[in-house]
């Protein structure tokens, strides 16, 4: 008799503890649902540390052999007024040179005055950013020698290089920020805020200020997923 009333209580006890198992294991399956999504966000605003500049310039004339040399002449000018302004001869390099041929392209009666026109550019790539910005509208020098240079804001080329030492710290303060945002959220739904569920670092963008492109503006969003418990 007495060993009956100990199986039962056994087996009694037994289905009790798996019962709380089970209880435990469905409570614990259902709480991974419990989970908050938020974004974190840093910036930076930083200036650029290299440039590329190029200047153009062309001259048209009948004979190419004697056009050649003239636009070398003036490619000489134009490197000259640079070194003038303080960059190096390590910061310019010469561009290619197109030809044009205007007698075969030209449509109507009136034939230009000259068959051919050579262009060509001096690009200055230097880290030298300040000194390319205090540049600009300088040319006066080259005008009086009848030198006449296109440089369209838009082919300046402003760069960064320095993002991968800036991209630690800006990931660790992003998920900071989002931490602090999930916390709240936490506090506001009486819950505590669990271990990471999921995270996505984001992508690092790099733009221009409109009016002064050797600013930039570096931004990072991450999304990071929180268990609530």
């Amino acid at each position: 008799m007495k060993n009956n009333v100990l199986a039962g209580a056994l087996i009694a006890l037994g289905l009790s503890l798996a019962g709380l198992f089970i209880y435990c294991g469905i409570n614990k399956y259902a709480g991974k649902d419990r989970a908050v999504s938020v974004k974190g966000l840093s910036t930076r605003e930083v200036e650029a540390d290299y440039v590329v500049w190029p200047l153009s310039f062309g001259w048209s004339g009948n004979d190419l052999p004697s056009l050649y040399q003239t636009l070398s002449n003036v490619s000489e000018k134009v490197k000259k007024h640079l070194l003038s302004l303080g960059f190096e001869e390590d910061d310019l390099r010469q561009g290619t040179i197109s030809v044009e041929d205007n007698w075969s392209s030209y449509y109507g009666d009136h034939r230009p005055e000259y068959k051919y026109t050579l262009r060509t550019s001096i690009i200055v790539s230097t880290d030298k950013v300040k000194l390319v910005v205090s540049s600009q509208g300088k040319e006066a020098d080259l005008l009086k020698q009848g030198i006449i240079v296109t440089s369209n804001k838009w082919d300046l080329d402003y760069q960064y290089n320095g993002l991968p030492e800036l991209k630690p710290q800006m990931i660790e303060e992003a998920t900071h920020n989002a931490r602090a945002v999930a916390q709240k959220f936490a506090d506001d739904a009486q819950c505590s805020l669990g271990s990471i569920r999921r995270a996505n670092q984001g992508q690092f963008s790099i733009e221009n200020y409109q009016y002064q492109p050797w600013f930039k503006h570096v931004r990072v969003v991450t999304t990071v997923d929180y268990y609530l418990d």
